[in-house]
């Protein structure tokens, strides 16, 4: 079906490469003479016209000429002193007349740009041809063997009660993600949403980069800076739906209910409220595949992290519909296969025009071969998200008591994975910090974080346990769950409180809206404690390269002691979630004979521990099997330690 697909693109559209730049002939167009091309696809319509500032709104003095397939196109030409009809920065509309009669105005569906004036609800089309755009300097750094995300929103990015800038993420953010030792940015919001409060999720205008943090050239100087720091940027990007604006949407474009999507019901998701795609239209696939071109392309992303897998696989959307892993629940007529197609061109022709580009998959249902190739029958993505594992922390700290934690459990879902295709891990991410649930920091410390955080006070039980579960948490996601790792901005230091944009319910209050990366220049505070670890987690990674290695062997699971042992690139993993007890002269087992060192302790006291373990102790191994391994020896235990073999030590 793939295959067929490709081929149709070939002999109708003189191939893949110029049917996905298709936003090089749609929309509109700078002529060499500087003339203006405009073209839409409307199929519904009965007549369309521009009108604009540059025509002193006339609805009727530029209108377009119908062409086959529900195409229109309009030129303009230059003005007498040869610059284009239309100025940079000026507005536009297109005027459809319906088969109903009716005179609607639309923006554009491949405008660059749009924007909103203070008080209006509706955003404009504006158009964007700088007489001086923004040019990229840095070529894209390499893809990386081992995946740290850093998951971000420009507009949170800063302590300030307001949306954030691309200009503040460039020069205060990305510093921090890069001292981190986060080498992936995944970033949220960027496609243009009029909604400020969803997050993102639901679209109006897919090829423009949002107005409210800046200009189109200030995103590119943006992700240009992050290529310096080496760091590759993905777009999170929603295909699986859009908003149900019609004035500032793709909604109704044409007057129809369907044009890029199903009419309905089809055409509907019930729980989002918003519009379904029709993958099976040429112009659909024409409009999606060129999207992600465009963001390649234009603004030199480095892959996508693709949101709502789940909805667009199946029929059902996956609503009302639970996943055992059953091979029934994956193959057959519950399947929407026009999606999967879409989802497996989309990987082709990525990984076939940008061979580092990295695609990740949300999808909670676990469909089989996700991850594959799609020269093997696979979607092609590179990872899909792991989902289970934040859900399964979450509901820990919920209700387990610590005694209770249920050890063989929490290592079943971080290995609980198809061998061969990659998973994202992750303690939590925005989803989890939205309001209506708390952060892994606030579940754990809870009203505490108000008052407890400072180290001019003693530390008080609930902060010490919160702190040390905070640390062993993530490290133990880092190391066992999967093939790369992902973290949401403010978490790595126990951000508190929860995520809530500006709406009605909250009187348009941007008081959760924001991140207080102001408390990490405190240094009387403990937040810079659990900042400090999260920065040499990744940093040990970085050296030692586990999520590039093969899955790890878990070598011990003792639910009497609460430890987990378990070794993989070489080093040794060991964590004590006993909520009393300490060990000494623990045994555990090794597989390479002869010296160990500590690389990296959670108990020490620059990460806010008790710095109960010697680290000039060097650790020897016996020739004594253990635990399926072919050596082992004696630690002491207080948190969580890594180890290296000598050969491992530079």
């Amino acid at each position: 079906m793939l295959r067929k697909q490709v081929l149709l693109l070939e002999e109708a559209e003189g191939g893949v490469d110029q049917f996905t730049r298709s936003y090089r002939s749609f929309g509109v167009q700078r002529l060499p003479d500087n003339s203006l091309f405009f073209k839409e696809w409307a199929p519904a319509a009965e007549a369309l016209f521009l009108t604009g500032e540059f025509n002193g709104w006339d609805k009727f003095s530029c209108p377009y000429s119908k062409k086959e397939f529900g195409k229109w196109e309009l030129t303009i030409p230059p003005k007498p002193d040869n610059s284009p009809a239309v100025d940079h920065h000026t507005k536009l509309k297109v005027v459809v007349h319906t088969k109903d009669g009716d005179r609607i105005y639309r923006i554009s569906p491949w405008a660059k740009y749009v924007t909103r004036e203070e008080k209006s609800v509706i955003y404009d089309w504006v158009h964007w041809d700088p007489p001086q755009p923004y040019v990229h300097i840095h070529p894209r750094p390499k893809k990386p063997k081992s995946l740290r995300i850093y998951e971000a929103h420009v507009g949170i990015g800063s302590p300030e009660p307001k949306i954030a800038s691309y200009k503040n993420f460039t020069h205060n953010v990305l510093p921090r993600i890069k001292d981190l030792g986060y080498n992936c940015i995944q970033l949220m919001a960027i496609m243009e949403h009029a909604y400020y409060a969803s997050f993102g999720y639901q679209i109006t205008s897919f090829f423009a980069a949002s107005s409210r943090y800046g200009t189109p050239d200030e995103l590119k100087e943006m992700v240009d800076v992050a290529h310096s720091m080496g760091i590759v940027v993905l777009l999170d990007v929603v295909h699986s739906h859009a908003s149900k604006n019609t004035e500032d949407g793709l909604n109704a474009f044409d007057g129809s209910d369907s044009c890029f999507f199903h009419s309905p019901p089809r055409g509907e998701h019930t729980l989002w409220d918003s519009r379904l795609f029709n993958y099976a239209s040429w112009e659909v696939l024409r409009f999606l595949l060129s999207n992600l071109r465009w963001w390649m392309e234009e603004y030199c992303f480095d892959g996508f992290r693709f949101d709502g897998i789940t909805s667009m696989l199946y029929h059902h959307h996956g609503i009302g519909t639970g996943f055992s892993g059953d091979y029934n629940e994956y193959f057959g007529l519950q399947v929407d296969e026009e999606s999967l197609v879409y989802l497996m061109l989309s990987n082709h022709i990525l990984h076939s025009l940008y061979p580092d580009c990295i695609t990740i998959a949300e999808d909670v249902s676990g469909m089989p071969a996700l991850c594959r190739r799609v020269e093997e029958g696979g979607l092609g993505f590179d990872y899909r998200l792991a989902m289970a594992i934040p859900d399964k922390w979450i509901q820990i700290l919920k209700e387990l008591k610590d005694e209770e934690w249920d050890i063989g459990n929490i290592v079943f879902t971080l290995t609980n994975r198809r061998y061969g295709e990659k998973c994202i891990a992750y303690a939590e991410s925005h989803d989890q910090a939205l309001v209506g649930d708390k952060t892994l920091a606030f579940w754990l410390m809870d009203k505490e974080m108000y008052t407890n955080m400072s180290t001019l006070v003693p530390m008080s039980h609930i902060i010490d346990r919160g702190m040390q579960l905070h640390k062993m948490i993530r490290l133990l996601t880092h190391g066992l769950g999967g093939e790369g790792y992902l973290n949401f901005m403010g978490n790595e230091f126990g951000h508190p409180e929860w995520l809530d944009f500006p709406r009605e319910g909250n009187n348009q209050s941007y008081h959760y809206a924001r991140r207080q990366f102001n408390l990490l220049d405190m240094d009387h505070l403990r937040y810079c404690q659990l900042y400090a670890f999260d920065r040499d987690m990744n940093r040990t990674e970085d050296k030692y390269g586990w999520l590039a290695a093969q899955p790890a062997y878990v070598s011990a699971k003792h639910e009497g002691d609460k430890v987990i042992v378990f070794d993989r690139a070489n080093v040794l993993f060991i964590f004590n979630f006993h909520p009393n007890k300490s060990f000494q002269d623990y045994r555990v087992g090794v597989e390479a004979p002869g010296k160990y060192k500590i690389k990296l302790d959670s108990d020490e006291v620059q990460y806010g521990g008790h710095g109960r373990l010697d680290h000039n102790t060097d650790f020897f191994t016996e020739p004594q099997p253990f635990n399926g391994r072919s050596n082992s020896m004696l630690v002491n235990i207080s948190n969580t330690i890594l180890l290296t073999h000598q050969s491992n030590i530079d």
